[in-house]
């Protein structure tokens, strides 16, 4: 295992700085404008309050990804290789292996949907061997991902230890190149809408992406 890819998550994951505490807050409505549960078109809806510190800490993020929104080719250029194929109902994962430690403007993971021969970017991802005391972001929601061997078209193999990686991918042959534990991650769908929350693993609205 390449030892930069190995220190990298691990740092990823110790290294997390103390986010701002999330202050929850009610909504306020003028008394002369309609509540939006009873406009029409918008049944049900309701207002949500975003802290100040999860707005900044977003406006930060996509400025510093708009770059890759759309070109893939610049995210490689700026040291992101694939990590995984397509994953159903969340994406291509590309990692970066230089970058360590917690800001939001930096994330070390970009996941895109392909649509022919064209990538778009729709989330960023961060990885921690346990879930954080402290959320990176306010209101922080979490996944998992198994301990797995990876290889250098994106094919990844659920495995124990690393001694159960095979040195090719087991159908495409290609170079294996990290394994990880078990890791927590924090996915941010800051790139394309998502109904199950801006934190959720998965995204229902790529769905139509699945097949590449």
């Amino acid at each position: 295992m390449p030892k930069t890819l190995f220190v990298t998550l691990a740092v990823l994951a110790v290294a997390v700085g103390t986010a701002a505490t999330w202050a929850s807050a009610g909504a306020r409505q003028p008394a002369a404008v309609t509540p939006m549960h009873s406009t029409a078109g918008m049944k049900g809806m309701k207002m949500q309050a975003t802290s100040p510190a999860l707005a900044t800490a977003l406006s930060k993020a996509r400025l510093s990804t708009a770059k890759y929104a759309f070109n893939l080719n610049a995210a490689k250029a700026a040291g992101y290789s694939i990590i995984t194929k397509m994953i159903p109902d969340m994406g291509y994962h590309f990692l970066n292996g230089k970058i360590t430690g917690f800001d939001p403007a930096k994330p070390p993971i970009l996941v895109y949907e392909k649509t022919g021969t064209s990538y778009q970017l729709a989330a960023l991802e961060w990885v921690f061997p346990t879930k954080p005391k402290t959320a990176p972001l306010p209101g922080a929601r979490y996944g998992a991902f198994p301990a797995a061997c990876h290889y250098a078209d994106g094919t990844f193999v659920a495995a124990a230890s690393q001694d159960a990686c095979a040195t090719t991918a087991p159908d495409s042959g290609a170079k294996f190149t990290f394994w990880h534990p078990n890791l927590v991650t924090l996915h941010v769908w800051l790139w394309y809408p998502n109904p199950s929350g801006l934190y959720a693993s998965m995204n229902p609205l790529v769905h139509p992406f699945n097949a590449g």
